[in-house]
């Protein structure tokens, strides 16, 4: 077993970023806190008052060979708008200005990469103002603050819902060119399910009811979502499964729509809109059912993963 490593980040809401790191592969710990000020061991009432120097953070422990530094990076930006300045969203105040704080100069050195590569993107019209600073004495969070989004979901639910994060990463990694060239590549279906969050006729889409073993891939980017090994008929009419391949590959953000609190997935890389996790799986298997759209997925079978590039996965069916 390999030697654990910590990684810090400040993006806001405590709460927000402790729920986008929760439960990843790798990731053995997440803690709310406080960190980068000048009084020890503060309160979230001083923090408040943005006077002690603090942002709200979070830090992890992680396992480096089973998460890179670099998935959790790109973790990070995808949660927060790093070019506001005055803090995040609805949140305000200079306890809630963004940062990575590295703890050896490896993670400085990938976190400068990091942001220079999101720099030269040109995703951003403003200059980005994510502060990466070296780590200091990190102060937990009390009691009521640590994993929130688990212990009051529906509470949490209705606060992100209002603050205006998801919304921002939804248009932030959605560029308008982009957009437009996927039409041209997309089925009508596979268009309105991935990019205006449709959702296809159950029981009447193409693998609601496969039986070829293989690996279903981003229709639009090709990234690795989800195996054969995981699916199973959940009496539903899409196709479910009891977890994805990589669940660094897929953003878990909470949906309001339609009246409703549910939990909808997205592909990391793309952005695509795939469908909604549920609770209600198969207990053996962990008790979640990711059920998923067909338009979202295209399916590579066992015996084309290598034609394909996706050789890796081939050993999962031998």
């Amino acid at each position: 077993m390999g030697e654990r490593q910590e990684a810090t980040f400040a993006g806001g809401c405590f709460w927000c970023m402790q729920a986008a790191f929760d439960g990843l592969p790798g990731v053995e710990r997440v803690v709310a806190g406080y960190t980068g000020g000048h009084v020890e061991a503060p309160s979230f009432e001083q923090v408040e008052t943005g006077e002690t120097g603090h942002r709200q953070a979070v830090r992890l422990t992680f396992d480096p060979e089973r998460i890179a530094y670099t998935t959790l990076l790109a973790r990070f930006w995808r949660q927060i708008d790093p070019t506001d300045p005055g803090g995040q969203f609805a949140e305000r105040g200079p306890q809630y200005r963004t940062a990575i704080f590295y703890h050896d100069q490896a993670q400085r050195q990938a976190a400068e990469a990091s942001r220079q590569a999101l720099e030269a993107s040109g995703r951003f019209e403003r200059p980005i103002v994510t502060e990466i600073l070296p780590a200091v004495p990190f102060y937990p969070a009390e009691a009521r603050h640590q994993a929130y989004h688990r212990r009051h979901p529906l509470q949490y639910a209705l606060y992100r819902a209002r603050s205006g994060r998801d919304e921002f990463i939804r248009r932030a990694w959605r560029r308008a060119d982009e957009r437009a060239a996927l039409r041209g590549r997309l089925d009508p279906l596979e268009y309105a399910v991935t990019q205006e969050n449709a959702t296809e006729p159950p029981f009447r889409n193409r693998y609601w009811d496969n039986r070829r073993e293989g690996i279903y891939v981003d229709v639009v980017s090709g990234e690795p979502l989800f195996s054969t090994r995981d699916q199973y008929d959940a009496g539903c009419g899409w196709p479910s499964f009891t977890r994805p391949l990589h669940p660094e590959n897929v953003l878990e953000l909470v949906d309001t729509s339609h009246g409703m609190i549910r939990t909808e997935v997205r592909s990391l890389q793309a952005d695509s809109h795939l469908g909604h996790v549920f609770d209600d799986g198969p207990p053996e298997a962990g008790g979640r059912r990711y059920c998923i759209n067909s338009a979202a997925l295209r399916f590579i079978p066992k015996e084309d993963l290598e034609k394909e590039g996706y050789g890796e996965y081939r050993k999962l069916f031998d």
